[in-house]
């Protein structure tokens, strides 16, 4: 076990102290940057499965809730479960190591998923992402609070949790670019121009999707990205910036981090109103793409771009502003943290409802814009408080418990549930214009025009209202913010 000890300060930290950060300034900022990346490569190869719902339903024949479940549960349960013990292994070994093995993990899988020959077998690859990318957000957490002193943290977990935003925007611009302009069948012309027979032979490219190319080009970077974090990122002692009196170094069981945890409300509130906003904005974001497909007849390039660019960026400005806020105004309102995600989410619900309601993209785009940047609000707390209401001993099991329980009821609920309720809700509108149709009956390919335009008017109905009925449960989530702001001064010792 090679892990570094507060007496044993090399040459990397010489220019830090328990008081300004392990390191240099640069060399911090430096760490940051390594650790982002691979978060961003982390919601990548997380989100890549939303922008490529349509072709991979055309792919397999499914149905809505079943992507759900694609979407969902594949990715939700190991991942929760598995997150856990790599947390409680994490707390006591080289956490640089345990990231790196996960990121080489995730992108096979990933790579992997591109090959799948079935639904099932697609399933089975998704669950091995999952795998991998529970060893990623504990130990990079408790990196950070060791690198970082608690009045830089909340910025630092915050720039951290950017990778969601930006790993989804990358997503959806190099998933929705590749489906549109790069399939098997281009690449094998491609192969062949270039003389590579060789290559051009090993495969039947002509009847290669552009979606199993996707799976294929995002997941071969994350290998590499994983080789930096091994030799770039250095271990830094355990506690190094919390004060002397929280620097016991015997080690917590399980059952005493959850009995501490247990006197913290605020940190039981945030995880619950985190979790709501995740079940939602996990299950939205599964079908986002294919609503603008549905309803606005975009193409899946012109979908994820305009979802990339508009939404992806203010989600980022959303995301930076509130770990910011939250340290720059942290003496004057110590319930920053959870006042900032509960007024954002009060002003997310109409923007988000009037957004999918209106029929100009030219109006519904800026509302979604200004909703985005106010829904992010809510992942500062999600890093920030499970990491600031324990000491070193135990941070990144409280972010494994933390994520445990948001990934399980909000992965592994959202997707499969707006899935389902997509599906219930079109065949309603089905029947309501035409009692002779049936789902089954909309797949077929030789349907008269008025029945496809009936199929085609219930598919994006039954979206557009399952994602609106979804968006009202913010309320629910403000509810838990507020609870969590009346103790959150007292848990974290502010």
């Amino acid at each position: 076990m090679a892990e570094a000890t507060a007496s044993s300060i090399s040459q990397t930290d010489s220019h830090g102290t328990p008081e300004t950060g392990y390191g240099s300034r640069s060399y911090r900022n430096y760490i940051l940057g390594i650790l982002l990346t691979v978060y961003v490569f982390n919601f990548i190869d997380r989100t890549i499965i939303n922008i490529l719902t349509e072709p991979i339903k055309e792919t397999f024949g499914v149905e809505d809730w079943q992507m759900g479940l694609l979407g969902g549960p594949a990715f939700a349960i190991l991942y929760t479960f598995v997150g856990i013990p790599i947390a409680r292994f994490s707390e006591k070994h080289h956490r640089v190591w345990i990231i790196a093995a996960s990121v080489a993990l995730w992108s096979l899988m990933t790579v992997l998923c591109g090959f799948a020959t079935s639904f099932i077998a697609l399933f089975i690859f998704r669950i091995g992402v999952s795998i991998g990318e529970a060893g990623c957000s504990p130990p990079a957490n408790s990196i950070i609070a060791d690198y970082f002193v608690p009045a830089e943290r909340s910025t630092a977990v915050s720039v951290y949790a950017l990778g969601i935003p930006l790993g989804g925007m990358v997503a959806y611009v190099f998933g929705g670019f590749i489906v549109g302009s790069l399939d098997g069948a281009t690449i094998g012309a491609l192969l062949t121009s270039w003389n590579w027979t060789w290559a051009a032979n090993i495969l039947d490219w002509q009847n290669i999707e552009g979606w199993r190319v996707a799976f294929v080009v995002v997941g071969i970077p994350g290998i590499i990205v994983a080789m930096f974090v091994k030799m770039t990122i250095k271990e830094p002692p355990r506690g190094y910036t919390d004060p002397p009196e929280m620097q016991n170094k015997d080690q917590v069981g399980f059952g005493e981090v959850l009995k501490i945890l247990s006197k913290k409300p605020s940190y039981w509130h945030v995880t619950m109103g985190v979790t709501i906003a995740s079940f939602v904005n996990y299950g939205v974001g599964q079908f986002l793409v294919s609503f603008l497909i549905r309803t606005h007849e975009l193409s899946i390039f012109d979908a994820s771009v305009k979802i990339a660019m508009a939404l992806a960026v203010m989600a980022s400005i959303g995301t930076y502003m509130s770990g910011f806020l939250a340290d720059k105004f942290s003496e004057r309102f110590p319930k920053a943290l959870a006042w900032i995600p509960m007024l954002a989410l009060i002003g997310v619900i109409p923007m988000h409802v009037t957004g999918y309601l209106a029929e100009s993209l030219w109006l519904a785009v800026p509302l979604m814009m200004v909703g985005q940047m106010l829904l992010y609000t809510y992942l500062c707390p999600l890093y920030a408080v499970p990491s600031g209401v324990v000491d070193s001993r135990m941070r990144a099991t409280a972010v494994a418990i933390t994520l445990f329980i948001v990934n399980l009821l909000g992965y592994g609920l959202g997707p499969p549930l707006i899935g389902g309720l997509s599906t219930i809700l079109n065949s309603t509108f089905l029947s309501g214009i035409d009692p002779t149709l049936t789902l089954d009956a909309c797949k077929a390919t030789n349907l008269a025009s008025t029945a496809q335009a009936a199929c085609d008017t219930a598919n994006a109905e039954g979206l557009q209202w399952s994602m609106i009925i979804f968006k009202c449960l913010y309320i629910w989530s403000v509810f838990h913010f507020y609870m969590a702001s009346r103790t959150i001064q007292r848990d974290m010792g502010r």
